[in-house]
């Protein structure tokens, strides 16, 4: 056997293999004489089938069988060995009318290598790193929820401003029987709530829906149907106010700062608002985060220049998948993952080039970590190591979870590496002026 590699350039290769008979002529003779001894062909005893007829019918086969394992492997063998990094698979060069039985068999598979290029992670322009902070509104309407939610409801007689109504809605023709709660704000207008006040408790009254809340999710989730379906509801529904209760604010006071966090840990309403806006901005740190990957994900495809094989990539797309693409179609293809593969080989870079390679012990703790928060959540506070790893185990039995988890991990070390690393600059805004700027109508 001979393998002979071509530098067709720097993204263009060939590997030709030349076998002799003698490479693989022993395998195709064990094959074929298994092949006898199970052969079940009428006129003749099992195990007793004249070689011949087994050749005649099995050997070619046989033979293009064992030649591509032989090939495969060592194709396999010598990309390893060269430290040849690809794109794509080695495709073969197609030929006509193989003469299985010639003295010698010649191969030619064309490659697509990876272009060498360097990544500088400290751009001219610096990206703007976003630190979200919680605004006195913000903090004002959740200390306003917290105390609604540990506060408590005081019943009414009447139906007035401010109250918390429990609802029955009908339509008969659109099948619409529907029990809800809402908060007095939840209703639009002054028209409409006037309505609710003068129909009273227990007393049913026909009202239009359009307009009829403040918000579209509201309206759906009343009349139980789904916001995207809003345009198809009948415009009267019949309403019955069936319970009116007033909400009574918790106190701001030792008891409830203890219900919210640990005794003692806050003390007065400064530090409660403090815990307040930490939380808020914990939260919005996580989309700071994700943008912020994005921003420095983008500017590293931009700023890094290589070529890529792309008429090798083109042809191997049209080839890769379960149904053989058109050349139009692979074209497509390929402009749709350029940038995926851009990154990818940037990313890859970063990797080795700064020792960020994944270790399992780190992904596994990785792993434990987000089940602990993930029990936290229903109350399971201190589990045990046992669990933690019982868990963990089932996680990676699954290969997609593992794969999850593991970009979930890298990320995270990505983007560490870019905060220390990047050319960043602070820029501290409001929940609103986030979403504004980093999202739509950003100059």
């Amino acid at each position: 056997m001979q393998i002979t590699r071509n530098d067709i350039d720097a993204l263009n290769a060939t590997i030709a293999i030349s076998l002799e008979q003698a490479d693989f002529e022993e395998k195709v003779s064990a094959v074929l004489k298994d092949y006898r001894k199970n052969a079940n062909i009428p006129g003749f005893r099992k195990g007793h089938v004249p070689m011949g007829m087994i050749k005649k019918q099995y050997e070619t086969a046989v033979t293009a069988d064992e030649v591509n394992k032989l090939l495969q492997e060592n194709l396999n063998k010598y990309i390893q060995e060269e430290k040849l990094e690809l794109l794509g698979n080695p495709l073969p060069v197609m030929q006509e009318d193989i003469d299985w039985k010639a003295a010698s068999l010649s191969f030619s598979f064309e490659l697509g290598l990876a272009p060498a290029f360097d990544v500088k992670i400290k751009s001219k322009k610096a990206i703007t790193a976003y630190k979200i902070e919680a605004d006195k509104k913000m903090i004002e309407e959740q200390l306003n929820y917290l105390q609604k939610q540990y506060g408590k409801l005081e019943s009414q007689t009447e139906v007035v401003e401010g109250t918390e109504l429990s609802l029955k809605v009908v339509n008969e023709d659109a099948a619409i029987d529907q029990t809800t709660t809402i908060e007095w704000e939840q209703i639009k207008g002054k028209k409409n709530q006037k309505a609710f006040i003068t129909a009273g408790l227990n007393s049913a009254f026909t009202i239009k829906t359009k307009g009829l809340f403040t918000e579209d999710h509201i309206t759906a989730r009343v009349l139980g149907t789904n916001v995207s379906d809003l345009e198809n509801i009948p415009a009267e529904v019949e309403v019955t106010v069936t319970e009116a209760n007033k909400r009574i604010l918790a106190d701001l006071d030792q008891e409830l700062f203890d219900k919210l966090y640990a005794p003692g840990e806050v003390k007065n309403v400064t530090e409660l608002k403090e815990k307040i806006k930490s939380g808020i901005e914990s939260q919005f740190s996580q989309q700071a985060e994700q943008k912020l990957l994005n921003d420095v994900t983008e500017r590293l495809i931009e700023e890094t220049k290589f070529d890529l094989p792309k008429e090798f990539l083109i042809k191997w797309l049209q080839q890769s998948g379960e149904n053989p693409l058109s050349q139009e179609e692979a074209v497509a293809e390929f402009e749709k993952s350029e940038k995926g593969i851009r990154y990818q080989l940037i990313e890859g870079w970063l990797v080795k080039n700064n020792d960020l390679q994944l270790q399992f012990e780190e992904l596994q703790n990785f792993a434990k970590d987000m089940i602990k928060k993930q029990m936290a959540q229903y109350g399971q506070l201190n589990p045990s190591d046992k669990e933690l790893d019982d868990i963990a185990a089932r996680i990676f039995s699954n290969q997609e979870e593992t794969k999850r988890l593991s970009d979930q991990l890298m990320s995270q070390k990505l983007l560490d590496f870019y905060k220390e690393n990047a050319n960043l600059k602070e820029k501290k805004v409001t929940y609103d002026s986030f979403v504004k700027e980093a999202y739509g109508n950003a100059k």
